[in-house]
Order: structure tokens, then C-alpha cells, then sequence
């Protein structure tokens, strides 16, 4: 399969095939992919929903997560994501990117790019990790409006409603929250930066659309596997910026080992073979299109340097 071919797409919208994968049992598992290559290995793994992480993409741009981020930029990470992979993605959509008409335009260019779903949340700019202290959270009637306009503007997009209350106003503001933002129109609740799984437990009770869980590391909330989160209720839980974190230590640790060692000898076996990559985007498929490129033959090793000549 590659995206060039007609056949090998998808016919039903993106935000549509989301929503059938919601209407499944069991909870749907949806881990951070923060670029083309990370989404194919997470579909390679059988995931079947991916979350691009506004906190993934800034540092992958070498900035932190304060809403710096654009539009236009977001959507450069949409379109690689959803077309590397053909997979729903859920979109990081921060606060909007400004008031009503500002996330309606959101909306549209989301979709237009490929995304199945956005998440919106109820701080207002700079906004910060919703794990970190000191968030400012706009009115609850205004974050309503904002979600009401993107229910306005959407073909098919699911609107998905964070809420940052829990940690500064406290788990009931937290809950009315939810409650006046699924009245404005969202599909589903996003409770950020719950600390225990009682916290989690009392709002799935309560709010009974479909709620996501943030299995975020080095935050507030407890490790949990997937199956916790859905015996406590939850219909979603995302692992945001595991991978780029894994992908950052090791890209540490190779150029570390450049600067120690004089070469990457040492790391060899903790690489991605040129096969493996190959195989991994598919390589040969896309030469396979065209009957003028030769299909490349893989070199079998690595030519090491003889000694003593």
C-alpha cells in the first residue's frame, strides 16, 4: 500500500472511522506519533488510532509547549501522520488558536489536512503542559462557545473537550465543566492531570460521554495500563510524548557516542537496518509504481575497515 494509489485509501472520512472505533468494545489505545516514520511503526505494531501531541510536535521543532505552535505547522504533522499512515488521527488543537472563528478556521484546516479528531482545552495563552503548575483556564461559558463554534464548522471531525480544571478550581469545577462542554457540543471529555484513579473513577460516574485518559510520563497521574483506565470508565487513553521521548534518549546517546568515540561502531546494533527502514515506508512499493526505477538491491553488510595493509 502507498498513498499514490487510489485503491489503497480510505473511502470513509476520517472522522467517521474514528467513530466506529469507538463504537467497539473495550478501550481504544492510542499512541503519540510525532512524525511520518512514527506512525508507520505504530501501525506496523497494530495500533489503529494515533494522537499527535502538540507538546511531540514543539519539541520535535525544538520549542516548548506554550502554544507557539501554529496552524499551518500543526497541519504540516497532520498531513504526514494521517497520510504516512491512513490511520484516524487525533489532533493536539491546544486552545483553538484564538476565539469562535479562529477554531472554526481550525476545524477546516485540520480536516482539510486529514485529521479524524481535535482535542481543545480551557486554558488561555501562553497555555502550559497540563501537568506542570500556574495554568490560567478561561471562563467555562467561553471555552462553551469555542467548542459550540467547532461543532459548527466541522463535516466530521470529533470534537474532543479538555478540561485542565481538576488541579487549580478542583474535581467538581472539573465535572460542570465537562457537563456545560458536552451541552455546547463536544463528543467526547478529555479530564487532564487527575492524580488518583478515585479522581478518575468519580468523573467517569458522572460525565457519560466518552472520556479520555492521558497516560502521560513524569506527571501527576499514577502509571496505569490501558485495562485500568477502562475498568474505571474511560474509552480512550493516549500515551502523548512516549515515543519521541525514547527516540530523543537514543538520539542523545548516538551523538554522544560520535563525539566520544569518533564514529558510531558501537551503536551499530541498536540501529534500524537500511532493510529494515526500507521496509518500514515501503520502499520497494513505491518502485514498484514505477517501471523506470530499477528495484534497489539492499547492500547485505557493512564493509569494515581492514587493518594492517
Amino acid at each position: 500500500m502507498t498513498y499514490l494509489v487510489a485503491n489503497d485509501l480510505p473511502t470513509l472520512a476520517a472522522g467517521e472511522r474514528f467513530r466506529k472505533l469507538l463504537l467497539r468494545p473495550g478501550i481504544l489505545q492510542i499512541p503519540g506519533a510525532h512524525c511520518g516514520l512514527a506512525a508507520l511503526q505504530a501501525k506496523a505494531a497494530q495500533f489503529e488510532a494515533l494522537y499527535l501531541s502538540g507538546a511531540a510536535m514543539s519539541a520535535s521543532m525544538g520549542l516548548p509547549d506554550l502554544g507557539i505552535l501554529t496552524i499551518d505547522d500543526v497541519c504540516f504533522f497532520v498531513r504526514q501522520v494521517s497520510r504516512a499512515s491512513q490511520l484516524p488521527v487525533l489532533v493536539d488543537g491546544d486552545t483553538g488558536f484564538g476565539e469562535a472563528l479562529n477554531v472554526m478556521n481550525m476545524v477546516r484546516a485540520f480536516e482539510d489536512a486529514g485529521a479524524a479528531a481535535v482535542q481543545i482545552e480551557d486554558q488561555i495563552l501562553p497555555k502550559k503542559c497540563g501537568h506542570l503548575n500556574d495554568k490560567k483556564l478561561i471562563a467555562p461559558e467561553d471555552m462553551a462557545a469555542k467548542i459550540a463554534a467547532a461543532a459548527k464548522a466541522r463535516r466530521h471531525l470529533y470534537i474532543v473537550a479538555r478540561t485542565d480544571a481538576a488541579a487549580d478550581e478542583g474535581l467538581d469545577s472539573a465535572i460542570n465543566r465537562a457537563r456545560l462542554y458536552v451541552e455546547a457540543g463536544a463528543d467526547a471529555i478529555f479530564p487532564e492531570a487527575l492524580h488518583d484513579p478515585e479522581a478518575f473513577r468519580k468523573f467517569a460516574e458522572t460525565i457519560k460521554v466518552p472520556l479520555l485518559a492521558n497516560m502521560t510520563e513524569f506527571g501527576r497521574t499514577p502509571f496505569m495500563t490501558a485495562s485500568e483506565f477502562e475498568a474505571l470508565g474511560y474509552k480512550m487513553v493516549i500515551w502523548p510524548v512516549s515515543a519521541l521521548r525514547v527516540a530523543a534518549r537514543a538520539q542523545a546517546e548516538l551523538y554522544d557516542g560520535i563525539r566520544k568515540d569518533g564514529g558510531t561502531h558501537r551503536l551499530i546494533d541498536r540501529m534500524q537496518t537500511r532493510a529494515e527502514l526500507y521496509a518500514t515506508i515501503g520502499y520497494h512499493e513505491y518502485e514498484a509504481l514505477d517501471s523506470s526505477i530499477i528495484t534497489s538491491i539492499t547492500p547485505e553488510g557493512m564493509p569494515q575497515k581492514q587493518t594492517g595493509r
